[in-house]
């Protein structure tokens, strides 16, 4: 898919689409998903990388979730990027992240990521437009060493619409069970909606192109999950693994 402009491209399912359908294909590729994970468990040949990026309340721990809910815990791991400490920040942008990379056989899961240095910090003022470029150059760099080392790296954006996101701010703050997940900053960064489109824009064009950015429409989670599941067992069913045979040493 073109990602000439976000908003040309729709965050939500297609109207022809029937959701019963939709969540059965979901739930049978989630049980394919955890065969292929023992499959890249157990050959310990290849790794895989999916990053999560969105606007605050696209429903990146949902997805998480869902996709992953039949996967051994024992080879996935999941690392959420919030601000950095102050060791952190002595150290290159990169350095909090890099150790959080998969070895081989295993799935790493990063909620928000590295693409944050060249995002929210230059919304907040943080960063300036030159520190991004360079930053850009930094991350495609890292991105093809992963690769080189035989990681496959997903990269997905969760497309929601402003009316989405503040329907379920509203959710958030009618829910007890959701207090916690409210924060005050949120209401702010919905103000800055133009500026993240404009960066995230940015990131799509500049970062890595021979690893491309999926836009997964974020309005219906069901239509979500469903594609971010797809895109990782078609990407994982491609690198044809098998299981070991004996040892007979």
């Amino acid at each position: 898919m073109s990602i000439s402009d976000l908003a040309t491209i729709s965050t939500c399912a297609p109207q022809d689409l029937q959701k019963k359908n939709i969540k059965a294909q979901t739930k049978d590729l989630t049980k394919e998903l955890d065969e292929l994970q023992n499959k890249l468990y157990a050959e310990s040949k290849w790794s895989l990388l999916v990053i999560l990026q969105g606007m605050d309340a696209s429903g990146k721990d949902g997805a998480v979730k869902q996709v992953f809910s039949s996967v051994n815990p024992q080879g996935i791991k999941v690392k959420s990027f919030k601000a950095p400490t102050a060791e952190e920040l002595d150290h290159d942008f990169l350095w909090r992240v890099h150790k959080h990379t998969p070895p081989k056989g295993n799935i790493q899961i990063f909620n928000r990521s590295h693409y944050e240095d060249v995002l929210v910090t230059r919304v907040l003022g943080l960063t300036d437009d030159d520190t991004a470029q360079r930053r850009f150059q930094v991350i495609n760099g890292f991105e093809r060493l992963l690769k080189e080392r035989g990681t496959q790296i997903l990269k997905f954006y969760l497309h929601l619409s402003e009316e989405k996101q503040q329907e379920k701010f509203k959710d958030r703050l009618n829910d007890p069970r959701k207090f916690w997940k409210f924060n005050p900053n949120d209401l702010k960064s919905a103000k800055d909606w133009p500026l993240y489109r404009k960066y995230y824009q940015e990131v799509f064009e500049k970062c890595s192109p021979e690893i491309p950015w999926t836009i997964v429409p974020a309005d219906q989670n069901w239509y979500k999950e469903y594609l971010i599941a797809k895109k990782i067992v078609e990407t994982l069913r491609g690198l044809n693994m098998k299981y070991p045979g004996l040892n007979e040493s």
